[in-house]
Order: C-alpha cells, then sequence, then structure tokens
C-alpha cells in the first residue's frame, strides 16, 4: 500500500492578498476565498495572483465615478492586470469589493450573505479572465458560467427568485 499522498502532490491554489479599509463588516477568511477562486479558475488558479481591497462605501462610490462613470457605490470592481510580454502573468488582477453594499443587497434579495460574497467574488473574478455582460449574449454566457461554478460549491442560482 502506498504512503498517503505518496505520487501525488496537490497544486498550490491562487496566492490572494486581502488588504481591508473597512471597518466592523464580515470579509470571509483568506482561505475561503482561495477556494472561490480555485473553483471559479480551475486549472488556471494555481500560482494567478489576486489583490482583494475591502472599501467602505464612499471609496467604492469614489472608484465606480472614476473608472466606470457611475456616481455610486457598487458592489465589487474589477481590474485585470495588464499582460506583458509573451510569457502569461501570474497576476490576474485586482478585485474591490464594499461589503456594505454586499450585506445591503443580500438583504433585499434574501439571500445568504456567504453565498452573496461568493457569487460577487467569482462574478469579479470572471471579469479579471475576460468575461463580460455589455452584451445580451456575453451576459448569458457569463451567467451561465457563475451558476455552474456556484451550483459546485452547493449555492442556488443567483439569478432565480425566491
Amino acid at each position: 500500500m502506498a504512503a498517503k499522498g505518496a505520487g501525488t502532490r496537490a497544486l498550490p491554489g491562487p496566492v490572494i492578498s486581502v488588504h481591508s479599509h473597512s471597518r466592523g463588516s464580515w470579509v470571509p477568511p483568506r482561505q475561503a476565498l482561495i477556494a472561490w477562486a480555485s473553483a471559479a479558475l480551475g486549472r488556471a488558479a494555481p500560482g494567478r495572483e489576486i489583490s482583494v481591497l475591502v472599501v467602505g462605501e464612499a471609496r467604492s462610490r469614489a472608484l465606480n465615478r472614476r473608472y466606470r462613470g457611475r456616481d455610486k457605490s457598487t458592489n465589487v470592481l474589477s481590474f485585470p492586470a495588464a499582460s506583458a510580454g509573451a510569457a502569461p502573468a501570474q497576476l490576474l488582477g485586482d478585485l474591490v469589493i464594499c461589503p456594505q453594499v454586499l450585506r445591503r443587497e443580500a438583504r433585499a434579495k434574501r439571500k445568504r450573505l456567504k453565498d452573496h460574497w461568493t457569487h460577487l467574488f467569482v462574478h469579479g473574478l470572471l471579469h479579471l479572465i475576460g468575461y463580460d455582460h455589455e452584451q445580451a449574449g456575453d451576459a448569458l454566457r457569463m451567467e451561465r458560467r457563475e451558476i455552474r461554478i456556484l451550483r459546485g460549491m452547493g449555492i442556488a442560482n443567483p439569478y432565480r427568485s425566491r
């Protein structure tokens, strides 16, 4: 009988750094974010670097206004890393998340906060790898991928009303 783990090595997950500038709001532990990113990115996850900035509503609003032209706080903003050279960059990009907006949305939609966090984190990651929802066809493709990823984590379709 082979020794436990002999001949197999678990692939390392993505590297996630979390910087919180928001007090008093629940933020998932880094290990949960790593698990969610691994599920969302699949084989592309190992070694990829993702920076997560947790901000309050004022900072979220300022960033949303500056980069998207929308003068309101938002749940998640995605900033993909610019690829340099021919080699694939390890840095995937940055996510800016506003937990106050997430909490308000979860309550309004009667969703568990953790499930909503998972959904919006996955949503932001998909933006980092090129998914978008500006066109109807692209939105449907992105939503289907989100639903499939979340289902794999035991989370119901976030686009279906309760």
